[in-house]
């Protein structure tokens, strides 16, 4: 049964009145927080903004770790934020958690016709499409207008391409956007064969630098890779082995400072096998 078809408690199942109980729980601790706590009396919508971002990259790195009990602690925190913000709006009236928790509610329906409505669609791109389709008709000026100037680049990239191909504009085949990453790379290397690097066009460097990872980041979008992901992880693999490299070099009373790049390379070597 539809979830907009309910029309009481009673005929919810016993795990999904739990669940609305927690919920309650949460905007119960919320009131007396708001209420009784000199910190939580002071917080505004715009002082919580920069704390709601730590909190996702938080929840973030859990998921990169699989940490399912640190993502599960996450959630809650993150949780709490929406919560929060809901309860600052509501005491000027301008809306409250219900108005939020409908809100997305009836978005999902009017963009989900192929479950709500008589529209078909059977594969994961015709839903793209129809959900592309639709934030044009409810008034998006632009198919890209959907995606947060504040992104950080890389994420940008690849949601710019997702929308993009949302509206069928969009490579066919990987062989495809791999030439198209072959000439970006031809491009920027010609601008640093100059013998003498004052010479150099940085700026138009730059500019073919970022063609070449705009087009790297639209082959990992084709062999299904998330860019974002796989650089973060590689992120990581690096700290871990420069992390092993400190310690035990450290620990064999050596210098960083003072060893030669052969030296921490057998570090590095020794990390790698970890």
């Amino acid at each position: 049964m539809p979830a907009e078809t309910r029309s009481s408690l009673a005929e919810l199942p016993a795990e999904r009145i739990q669940q609305l109980l927690a919920f309650d729980r949460l905007l119960n601790i919320m009131d007396d927080l708001r209420a009784q706590c000199p910190w939580d009396k002071k917080q505004t919508i715009q002082s919580l903004r920069h704390l709601t971002i730590e909190e996702t990259y938080e929840l973030s790195d859990a998921i990169l770790e699989n940490d399912l009990p640190e993502i599960k602690k996450e959630l809650g925190d993150i949780m709490l934020h929406l919560v929060f913000y809901a309860k600052i709006a509501s005491e000027t009236n301008t809306f409250d958690i219900s108005d939020v928790l409908h809100g997305i509610c009836e978005k999902l329906i009017v963009r989900h016709p192929h479950i709500y409505g008589d529209v078909q669609a059977d594969t994961e791109e015709q839903v793209k499409q129809n959900w592309e389709q639709i934030k044009l008709k409810e008034g998006n000026k632009s198919v890209l207008g959907g995606v947060p100037a504040s992104l950080p680049a890389l994420v940008k990239a690849m949601r710019i391409q997702e929308k993009a191909r949302g509206a069928g504009f969009d490579w066919e085949q990987k062989q495809q956007v791999w030439e198209k990453v072959e000439e970006e790379m031809q491009e920027f290397k010609e601008h640093f064969n100059a013998e003498d690097d004052s010479v150099i066009d940085k700026e138009k460097a730059e500019g073919e630098f970022g063609d070449l990872l705009f087009s790297l980041v639209n082959y990992a979008r084709f062999i299904d890779i998330n860019p974002e992901t796989a650089l973060e992880r590689t992120n990581k693999k690096f700290i871990k082995r420069f992390t092993y490299l400190e310690t035990q070099s450290r620990a064999d009373g050596k210098n960083l400072t003072e060893m030669t790049l052969a030296e921490m390379d057998e570090y590095w070597n020794k990390a790698k096998t970890l």
